[in-house]
């Protein structure tokens, strides 16, 4: 597909030297760099949950059958909440 932008003129031919310095076209670097910005940019914007386990045996036995009320109930005893 053919499209038209607007380059500054200090960059385009800094890329054509670069070009031709590595037997290449100015469109096969401006390909490769808009492929790899929206691959940087895809990576960094998904989400990604830290690591937030411990070590242990799971719930407490005693805790096994209580509701959500009495586990944070002793979750925050004494602490006001």
């Amino acid at each position: 597909m053919k499209t038209t932008v607007n380059i500054s003129d200090s960059l385009i031919e800094e890329a054509r030297k670069i070009a031709a310095h590595e037997h290449t076209t100015v469109t096969a670097l401006i390909e490769e760099g808009l492929r790899k910005t929206l691959h940087d940019r895809q990576r960094r914007d998904r989400f990604r949950l830290r690591k937030a386990s411990f070590r242990g045996k799971g719930l407490n036995p005693e805790l096994a059958d209580a509701s959500w009320e009495r586990i944070r109930g002793l979750a925050y005893e004494g602490r006001g909440g």
